[in-house]
């Protein structure tokens, strides 16, 4: 009885212990073995609220908010430049359980920005892509690709809106040739134009229009067309699903 009575005592001596060694509050920084450190708030042992953590072997700084040990909140991360000593900013914005989620802004390393929404680090929602050879593509994003109602506007003047599936142009859609003076419209299926009508749009103000102008070509039915391309369209994708 004695030996087990020495025991509790030592037991709870050990976890009474360990309780007060537990970093709670605003604590200075702390460092790891492997060179990392965090400067900032604590919730049972756990990186909790404001702070700054610096991983040395990746060259990454995040600042901003943490919960239970993990990025959530608003923060923002940045990444040492190779062969120097000056970190620039790679995304700033929302985080859940680590990852990037909700609204932010991420650079790339060839100079193309996102700006939008996220979810689980994928480009999820609506969001501006500004590509690195002037292209902007604005609209929904499912899983890193442009997917649902977009509208991407060319370096060159050209635009293209309408629907896309898996990053590529896929449903109903306008593509508008402004150097040219012309609009097609029509059905897209995994980025070929399919079914529609090709036009004149434009035609005074374009910098290389075509010699002749597009004859207007009328079909006894043009409703009836479109409804068989889209019926089409439509049993394609219900094969690949």
């Amino acid at each position: 009885m004695p030996f087990l009575k020495r025991s509790l005592t030592n037991q709870s001596a050990s976890t009474l212990l360990d309780i007060k060694t537990q970093k709670c509050g605003l604590r200075h920084t702390v460092f790891s073995p492997c060179g990392n450190e965090y400067t900032g708030e604590w919730q049972n042992n756990k990186k909790h609220g404001k702070g700054t953590q610096v991983w040395k072997k990746h060259g990454a700084i995040y600042n901003g908010d943490w919960k239970f040990g993990k990025r959530d909140g608003y923060g923002t991360y940045n990444v040492l430049l190779p062969g120097s000593k000056k970190y620039v900013k790679k995304y700033c914005g929302g985080w859940t359980d680590g990852r990037k989620h909700g609204y932010g802004t991420y650079f790339y390393n060839n100079s193309a920005v996102y700006e939008g929404e996220w979810s689980e680090d994928q480009r999820s929602g609506w969001g501006r892509m500004y590509y690195v050879n002037g292209d902007i593509y604005e609209g929904e994003w499912m899983k890193d690709k442009n997917h649902g109602e977009g509208i991407i506007r060319f370096s060159n003047g050209n635009w293209y809106e309408g629907s896309w599936r898996d990053g590529k142009k896929d449903g109903h859609g306008k593509f508008y040739y402004c150097d040219k003076g012309q609009l097609y419209e029509g059905l897209w299926v995994d980025g070929m134009a399919k079914c529609g009508t090709l036009s004149d749009f434009g035609r005074d103000e374009a910098p290389m229009p075509a010699k002749y102008p597009i004859p207007k070509v009328y079909l006894v039915d043009k409703q009836l067309v479109l409804r068989e391309a889209k019926s089409a369209y439509h049993d394609h994708i219900n094969k690949q699903g």
